[in-house]
């Protein structure tokens, strides 16, 4: 299958109706075809219909979606945005991948000593205690931080180049992580599973 479509991502929500995970879209397409899950798709009513495979695809022959849709040789179907495993009932405990796009996504891109909201280009990342006295490249040891900011603080604790830090860093638990990406490009159809409101 090829389209610019199987490069977005699908949420996926178990038996209970809670976020467990987000793929890419060709682990959704696989997770679908296997029978491990099926198609949520909001009406305009605001309900929402599940979907299994086959009736999916005659929905997205009699409803296509040109711009969320997935060619294959013998198929065309409509990108699914949110699934619904047929067999998992449990929450799993994963732990938010550390990254620098994660650590801005966590600040909510605001430098953590001055406070402003700036672009992720505009943004760096400050070891709160420096590399040099033993500070770790962690969660609870890294912010998002202006160059401004940074460059003032340099290689010091806070506290001896005369700043404090808005929040100390914490590794995010992953339900709080979900709700955040609501505010960071989340396909509209996930905000009734994660929160926040589509843009």
């Amino acid at each position: 299958m090829s389209s610019s479509s199987m490069k977005s991502r699908a949420l996926v929500l178990n038996r209970a109706w809670q976020p467990v995970n987000i793929v890419g879209m060709r682990r959704a397409v696989t997770l679908l075809f296997q029978g491990h899950a099926q198609v949520v798709h909001a009406e305009p009513e605001g309900a929402h219909r599940v979907f299994a495979l086959n009736e999916w695809l005659d929905y997205s022959e009699r409803h296509p979606d040109p711009a969320r849709s997935i060619r294959g040789v013998r198929l065309a179907m409509r990108a699914p945005a949110v699934l619904l495993l047929t067999e998992f009932d449990r929450l799993p405990r994963r732990e938010v991948r550390f990254s620098r796009r994660n650590v801005y996504l966590r600040d909510g891109h605001r430098c953590q000593y001055c406070g402003r909201v700036f672009e992720p280009s505009e943004l760096t990342l400050d070891h709160v205690v420096p590399r040099h006295l033993g500070g770790r490249t962690v969660w609870e040891n890294i912010v998002a931080a202006c160059v401004r900011c940074n460059a003032r603080k340099a290689d010091r604790l806070p506290l001896q180049a005369g700043m404090t830090l808005r929040r100390s860093p914490a590794r995010p638990r992953w339900r709080t992580f979900l709700s955040l990406l609501a505010d960071d490009g989340a396909d509209a159809a996930w905000m009734p599973f994660i929160g926040g409101s589509a843009a």
